[in-house]
């Protein structure tokens, strides 16, 4: 087995890994279960909004052309003829001289093109029949809500792609879209490797540790929009693993392990891959942490070997394995959200390669704020708790310092500032 690696540019890893990539199966859900889900069809207006001319006021419902000469010394008297609220509808067209009184959202009743508001209009009653008084003229479509105003029929609302959130899911229930066409949660399957893993409701014992990155990695693949499927461990012994990898294959869309793709005496990924004829995409990628992060293919299947350090391998599946599962869920926007933001605490270790720093956001003054979230070290797990930041700093240089610019990848949804 060749155990050569050259260490390959974060940016020709991430691509090798989306040149891979296939968008994922689709299925119909019902409304109800569809809350952040990823449209797999463009939605469509399936009618006009409004549907019809409305009224956005409370007034009266009149024919513009009876008003062209209103003034308060010629003031107008419409007897009004019936009230319409909101989801009914006039008994009849409006003729000359005449009002209906309508309630806001009510259709503009047939014959009547405008709304005058009831703060400029006086009622009275005469001959047991309502009267209004009106002392200015009104325009067409004056107060008047068009039908499509807002959205013509066919209208594209939505673009495949899009995650269902409030407001889309407003928009399906407007619609009448009862099921929608979404993709598929892909399935990820995980392992963990080595024999000194303990679960993680066993007491401590000399030279184990507990499995924290399978909680951390489920974690992070729900998080992603993925399905996630735990294996359990795999011993430290070739067949055994072998035969287990090649039967989750068959189970799971994508498939991660974490741990034992380095060269030691006991790590066998790098062997399952070669009996497997997985084609290795890379087996070490110019960054700290993760640098021994491995991507294969078999079959058409990703296979995502992650560092066993717990901070190496959060950062291997944001940089790697997130993009590849977003776009099994035919999301365009593959990546997370890239923006510049101020270091807020000195970062004076030397970058050889380009570095994935833990941190979290904050803000100052209005300013955008990122800090290192704790101790920067590959096998630190504490630090993960206050992540919502990966702070990227380039190599090739001596460290950076409080108030330097710098890019940050946003991995979660952040918090905001007080406004008021």
């Amino acid at each position: 087995m060749n155990l050569h690696r050259k260490p390959m540019p974060v940016e020709d890893a991430v691509q090798r890994v989306m040149d891979h990539q296939t968008t994922g199966e689709k299925e119909n859900i019902q409304i109800d279960h569809s809350d952040n889900r990823i449209l797999a069809e463009d939605i469509l207006a399936t009618h006009p909004v409004p549907p019809f001319n409305k009224s956005p006021y409370d007034g009266f419902a009149l024919r513009s052309e009876d008003t062209t000469y209103l003034s308060r010394e010629q003031p107008g008297h419409f007897i009004v003829t019936e009230t319409v609220g909101a989801g009914h509808l006039a008994s009849r067209p409006i003729e000359q001289g005449e009002a209906v009184r309508i309630m806001t959202g009510a259709e503009i009743p047939e014959g009547a093109d405008c709304v005058a508001m009831f703060e400029i209009c006086q009622t009275y009653e005469k001959e047991q029949q309502s009267w209004v008084t009106l002392k200015r003229p009104m325009e067409k479509d004056q107060n008047v809500i068009l039908k499509g105003s807002e959205t013509k029929e066919k209208e594209c609302l939505v673009k495949a792609g899009t995650k269902i959130n409030p407001g889309v899911k407003a928009l399906l229930a407007t619609f009448g879209y009862a099921e929608v066409m979404v993709y598929k949660r892909p399935k990820v399957g995980v392992f963990a490797t080595g024999t000194e893993l303990l679960d993680v409701d066993e007491p401590l014992v000399p030279g184990k540790i507990r499995n924290s990155n399978a909680y951390m990695v489920l974690s992070q693949i729900e998080r992603a929009g993925g399905e996630a499927c735990y294996f359990g461990k795999l011993e430290d012994d070739f067949d055994t693993c072998y035969d287990a990898v090649q039967k989750a294959l068959s189970e799971v869309d994508v498939l991660i392990t974490t741990g034992g793709v380095s060269v030691g005496d006991f790590d066998l990924m790098p062997e399952i891959y070669e009996q497997l004829k997985a084609v290795v995409l890379f087996n070490k990628v110019a960054m700290r942490p993760g640098s021994v992060t491995t991507v294969a293919v078999t079959e058409g299947k990703l296979l995502f070997g992650l560092s066993g350090n717990p901070s190496a391998c959060y950062v291997g599946f944001e940089l790697f394995t997130y993009p590849a599962i977003q776009r099994l869920l035919g999301r365009e926007d593959a990546h997370h959200r890239r923006v510049q933001a101020t270091l807020g605490r000195d970062f004076k270790k030397a970058n050889p390669f380009s570095r994935f720093v833990r941190g979290f956001i904050d803000y100052e003054e209005g300013n955008v704020i990122v800090k290192p979230a704790g101790i920067d070290k590959s096998a630190v797990v504490t630090s993960l708790a206050h992540t919502d930041v990966l702070i990227m700093l380039q190599g090739g240089t001596r460290g950076y310092e409080n108030g330097d610019i710098v890019d940050a990848l946003l991995l979660e949804h952040q918090k905001g500032q007080r406004h008021f």
